[in-house]
């Protein structure tokens, strides 16, 4: 191991283990896949076999640039999480804890104009169309109780 090996790693306020290597390190932040974190390795023109902790500040800090800005270095609009967002209709890539926020913003519009997905989150059911009437039981307690 060389000296200047780091077994922690700050970026983008979430902590990554210097141990793993870089493609899988990525991933530690909310919002980035594997996928994604393969593609910003290549682009930013990383060994992604490398260790998250043999990195220099140089290549964390272009790491750190394409996720930031990844329609500055090419990475095409299907390829981000966040696309046509309702408010402004842009396309960009939620990460950390930007993406938690936005999340959190969706399902308060959601349950403010009372749509059904809404509805269904505010009572806290299923919201994507499965059976809920013999499974999920364990999460919460039933209204009523079976039959005596």
């Amino acid at each position: 191991m060389s000296p200047d090996f780091q077994h922690i790693l700050r970026v983008l306020n979430t902590n990554i283990d210097g141990r793993r290597k870089v493609m899988f390190a990525l991933c530690k932040i909310q919002g980035i896949g594997r996928r994604f974190s393969n593609l910003i390795c290549k682009k930013a023109e990383v060994d992604p076999n490398k260790r998250a902790g043999e990195l220099t500040q140089d290549e964390v800090e272009k790491l750190v640039a394409i996720i930031q800005q990844p329609k500055q270095f090419k990475i095409p609009e299907w390829f981000l999480n966040r696309q046509r967002e309702w408010k402004t209709g842009k396309t960009s890539q939620a990460f950390s804890n930007n993406l938690s926020a936005k999340l959190r913003e969706d399902l308060e519009r959601l349950k403010k104009i009372r749509c059904h997905r809404g509805l269904r989150h505010y009572w806290g059911i299923r919201v994507r169309g499965q059976h809920t009437c013999t499974t999920g039981r364990r999460g919460k307690t039933m209204a009523v109780d079976g039959k005596k």
